[in-house]
């Protein structure tokens, strides 16, 4: 079934998997850089570990997921929940695993999350991430221009009031 997967809680144990899928979202952006595979490595491991930090600090109670297909561990859900708004504050997967449908189920089942709740449901983006382009189909609009990023916005449609007629 296209899109099938099931979500975990990372453990401790999934450090590595976690670094990996991280780097390999960063592999085009390094490709040109004419760089050792040593010094890509390290320059990654630190940005990684800047990432992690800046998440765990900046976003008290998320839920750092990993994502698996047939039990194999393919990408990782970083989300935070909010009284008004649910942030996907990272959504990445493996290349071998991207358009096959996985990433469009996981925001469809946080944009239903969000229309239930009546809550909005943000992304960053990098202004050139071709996954904007998925973003825009399901909905979601520019809020924001942060520099390298742009926040992202879905809204909820509007819901009748209890008790009234369609």
């Amino acid at each position: 079934m296209p899109g099938a997967y099931a979500l975990r809680p990372a453990r401790r144990e999934d450090r590595e998997l976690l670094f990996d899928i991280y780097a390999r979202t960063r592999d085009d952006e390094l490709a040109v850089v004419p760089w050792t595979a040593a010094q890509k490595e390290a320059f990654l491991r630190q940005q990684f570990e800047a990432q992690d930090a800046y998440y765990r600090q900046h976003y008290e109670g998320a839920r750092f997921l990993v994502i698996e297909v047939s039990g194999e561990a393919v990408g990782r859900l970083y989300v935070a929940r909010w009284p008004k708004e649910i942030r996907i504050m990272d959504i990445a997967l493996l290349p071998a695993h991207r358009g096959r449908g996985v990433g469009s189920a996981i925001l469809g089942e946080l944009l239903a999350e969000g229309q239930a709740s009546g809550r909005t449901v943000s992304i960053h983006v990098e202004h050139h991430n071709p996954a904007r382009s998925l973003y825009e189909r399901l909905g979601f609009r520019p809020a924001a221009d942060r520099g390298v990023y742009l926040l992202m916005e879905w809204k909820p449609a509007s819901l009748p009031a209890p008790g009234s007629r369609p």
